[in-house]
């Protein structure tokens, strides 16, 4: 710093700009006072005073009242001129997807920030263009959905890059383990559980369990399923037990419940599903096979999606907080964003609703 051509306010600007490239200046960190650095360069406090004048109208500093300066990034001040959340989910317009987004929706909107909304079709390649979306643009904070939770993080750079610019994010309905975020979920092991402990007391003995395996969710509700078995003594057969991927939901179940149901009095006399989306694919698999739910089979679904009342047979199911999730979700963000609170874990009970589905086993 000892170009006498450059005016010294100059010099010490690039220095300290050199302390955030450097990462010896993180973001959050408070910044030497004036003081300190006019005694460390040997510069009047008038010089460092239109230094970090320089610095804050460029976002690099930001100074609060009674407390100091601390570093920022000019990103993180233009996503805070800019109010806006992204969220990214698996689905948009499917399932129960909507009722999250619109409960994250108002409360976002009754706070004055922008909603900027895309999915991901739960496939890794489009989880990574959401997050180049996202990450392109300024941004306030993001709410997230992983994509195949159960099957890794390939797009742990864009999670890292979040970090780094300083933007706050959180997961929904599951996480990334090797992430260190806030998440807001069902308690999904314990709701594999509640089903299989119901059906029991209902006098159910042999019982098929379809679970989705590339997803966190599905894993930990086989998990419940299996630990409510053990609990009562009894062990889970293996013929009993189904898991298939997103690309094979709609197909190996239904062939698998067919065969099942095909086994005359050996056959299953309930299902315990990994959705409702799939209990309600079940119920048709049952009618093909010239059965009646829950005369012959009974069947129990899981999120209480709007497909549960939708048939003739309500279906008998566990809650998922879906609007409430969403709109919680939104106001942690906001309270990370503007109080620089930190975000814990919400973990949501799931609750067994009976409905019509379900027949007490002789």
């Amino acid at each position: 710093m000892n170009n006498r051509r450059i005016p010294k306010y100059i010099q010490l600007k690039k220095e300290l700009l050199s302390w955030f490239e450097s990462g010896k200046l993180q973001r959050g960190q408070q910044v030497p006072s004036e003081n300190e650095i006019a005694e460390q360069f040997g510069m009047s406090r008038q010089t460092v005073r239109q230094t970090f004048g320089e610095l804050e109208k460029e976002g690099w500093l930001e100074r609060i009242q009674g407390k100091g300066t601390f570093a920022r990034h000019p990103q993180r001040r233009e996503a805070e001129q800019a109010k806006t959340i992204g969220i990214i989910t698996t689905y948009i317009s499917d399932y129960i997807f909507p009722h999250i987004v619109r409960g994250a929706e108002a409360e976002l909107r009754s706070q004055g920030y922008r909603l900027l909304l895309s999915s991901t079709d739960n496939t890794k390649e489009k989880e990574m263009e959401s997050l180049q979306l996202m990450t392109s643009q300024p941004l306030s904070g993001l709410i997230i959905e992983p994509t195949k939770s159960a099957e890794g993080n390939p797009n742990l750079a864009y999670f890292l890059e979040l970090q780094e610019k300083g933007i706050p994010y959180l997961m929904i309905n599951e996480k990334y383990r090797e992430l260190e975020c806030a998440c807001l979920k069902v308690d999904d092991e314990a709701g594999g559980y509640k089903a299989v402990q119901y059906l029991l007391e209902m006098g159910h003995t042999q019982i098929a369990g379809f679970f989705k395996r590339d997803d966190l969710q599905g894993v930990n509700r086989l998990k419940g399923f299996l630990a409510a078995h053990k609990a009562a003594g009894m062990s889970a057969s293996p013929k009993r037990v189904v898991t298939y991927t997103t690309e094979e939901k709609n197909s190996l179940p239904y062939r698998q419940a067919l065969q099942m149901l095909g086994e005359g009095e050996n056959r299953p006399t309930a299902f315990v599903c990994y959705n409702d989306e799939l209990a309600v694919l079940l119920m048709e698999a049952v009618a093909e096979s010239g059965l009646q739910v829950p005369e012959d089979v009974s069947i129990i679904g899981f999120d209480d999606s709007s497909l549960a009342t939708a048939s003739g047979t309500k279906l008998t199911t566990l809650t998922h907080p879906k609007t409430e999730m969403g709109q919680a979700a939104a106001s942690q963000l906001i309270a990370m964003i503007e109080q620089g609170k930190t975000a814990r874990d919400t973990i949501y009970e799931p609750e067994l609703i009976v409905r019509d589905s379900v027949a007490k086993r002789n």
